[in-house]
């Protein structure tokens, strides 16, 4: 198991490596006019280059990239070429509005679809078929159209959830809960309509094993099967899917909080895009691969926890 753990450290460091690297150099290609955007277009030719000796875009590329690299080892971001404020500070402080909403949704996928699949595979019929409807349909709509159906619903009409804002946790945990409810519902529906379909569907493959079909006709009751056997089965693919729905939602929250005006990673991840703020930019980027090679990490060890032959392949 150590290996294995090794092993999945390294490729991490290396994605993470490389994600990070691939889009630092696809960045600064489009940086040039970024000196423009902060002094505004009345500012002349001689304060603009000025303002990019500043900001070091005079240096050669692979030279800006060696400084970038050398203060991301060391832990410095750098600062916000629009605000002049520390990146890592302005990052820390909004990424827990982000994976609050994030980690709770993925709770509530996973809950939930396990419930509805295994339901599915295990009864059948109506409940089966209406599972494919609904599957179809959740995954096809987007995910900020659920969002403006819900603020609709419950927000406007009924006056059930607060439309817009967050509370943190520290001021008021219940205040806190009630702020996420609409964002966490309007992520969770796409996500638990693709996600039951996979879990039935490999619920379905392990209850057709040899091995299931011993346990059947030795007597073994279906409910010791069923949470014994068969979820332990299939679960290496369930936790598979739900750290590809982790990775969705970190996509789909950027859209999420602009719609509920979340102060989240999403609203510096828009804005240090439109302004071309590439500090900034780059934070996101680095910590947004860092939660993700992390998640997967976590989801490799239990899967090779509950399959040993993963930790050999």
């Amino acid at each position: 198991m150590l290996n294995f753990l090794i092993r999945r450290l390294v490729s991490g460091i290396i994605v993470l490596f490389v994600v990070s690297s691939l889009t630092f150099f696809l960045l600064y290609f489009s940086a040039t006019s970024v000196a423009r955007n902060i002094l505004g277009e009345s500012a002349t030719a001689a304060q603009v280059h000025q303002k990019e000796i500043e900001l070091g875009l005079d240096a050669p590329l692979v030279g800006r990239y060696l400084s970038w690299l050398g203060g991301l080892l060391r832990g410095d971001f750098g600062t916000s070429w629009f605000t002049s404020q520390p990146v890592l500070g302005s990052i820390l402080s909004r990424l827990p509005a982000t994976l609050s909403i994030v980690f709770v949704t993925i709770v509530v996928v996973a809950v939930l679809s396990t419930l509805i699949g295994v339901a599915a595979a295990v009864r059948r019929g109506r409940l089966d078929r209406t599972l494919q409807i609904v599957s179809v349909t959740g995954s096809s709509i987007p995910q900020f159209v659920v969002a403006i159906l819900i603020v609709t619903v419950f927000a406007i009409r009924l006056h059930w959830f607060p439309a817009t804002g967050y509370v943190d946790p520290a001021q008021s945990v219940s205040g806190w809960a009630v702020s996420i409810v609409l964002p966490v519902a309007a992520l969770a529906v796409t996500g638990v309509a693709s996600t039951a379909q996979q879990v039935r569907s490999a619920t379905i493959g392990v209850l057709q094993k040899d091995y299931v079909r011993t346990l059947r006709s030795r007597g073994v009751a279906p409910r010791e099967i069923l949470f014994k056997h068969v979820l332990r089965g299939a679960a290496p693919t369930g936790l598979t899917v739900l750290s590809l729905q982790f990775i969705n939602l970190l996509g789909g929250v950027v859209v999420i909080e602009q719609i509920f005006a979340l102060p989240g990673m999403g609203f510096i991840a828009l804005q240090s895009t439109t302004q071309g703020d590439m500090p900034v930019l780059m934070g996101v980027v680095v910590y947004v691969v860092l939660i993700v090679v992390i998640v997967n990490l976590l989801v490799d060890l239990a899967v090779g926890w509950l399959n040993p032959k993963a930790r050999v392949a």
